[in-house]
């Protein structure tokens, strides 16, 4: 095993460097500086200074990650189940998903059309296989059945 290096940082320093660099959630940023090997009331301290500065904010941090997840072809399900492990309280998770809006039938469309290539399925096993991935990205079965048997406009 290696042995940690002394911190040579405040706590608080630690979490303004962090932060500098990206939004990270409360729970997030107390477990990052527990990992870097701040007490537990060093780490309480820093976490309330952010927060009291508005540093610190799981609002905004959770419609970044939002944002990031909608890009790269998430759904809400699965958006909902990143924050909720990521310790982001359900009611600031329906706030961000309610400012940051999106029209998830067209996003699991879009979503179908650039794995499959516009490509309808020819049999059953073919067809399980695209519903398990777009249930994998986070789309209802509504999302689904929309993204799977719209017409396509040609």
């Amino acid at each position: 095993m290696f042995e940690r290096k002394p911190t040579t940082l405040s706590s608080k320093d630690a979490a303004m460097q962090l932060l500098s660099r990206r939004d990270h959630g409360e729970y997030e940023l107390y477990q990052k500086l527990a990992l870097k090997g701040y007490p537990e009331d060093e780490i309480d301290l820093a976490v309330n200074y952010c927060l009291d500065n508005h540093y610190l904010n799981d609002l905004r941090y959770a419609k970044s990650q939002i944002r990031q997840h909608v890009y790269k072809g998430h759904g809400e399900r699965r958006i909902r189940q990143e924050l909720s492990q990521k310790r982001v309280s359900e009611a600031v998770i329906a706030c961000a998903l309610q400012q940051e809006p999106q029209d998830w039938f067209e996003r699991a469309k879009s979503a179908a059309e650039k794995k499959f290539k516009g490509h309808k399925a020819n049999d059953q096993k073919e067809y399980a296989k695209q519903v398990r991935f777009l249930q994998y990205r986070g789309y209802s079965f509504d999302q689904i059945h929309y993204a799977l048997s719209s017409e396509d406009p040609e």
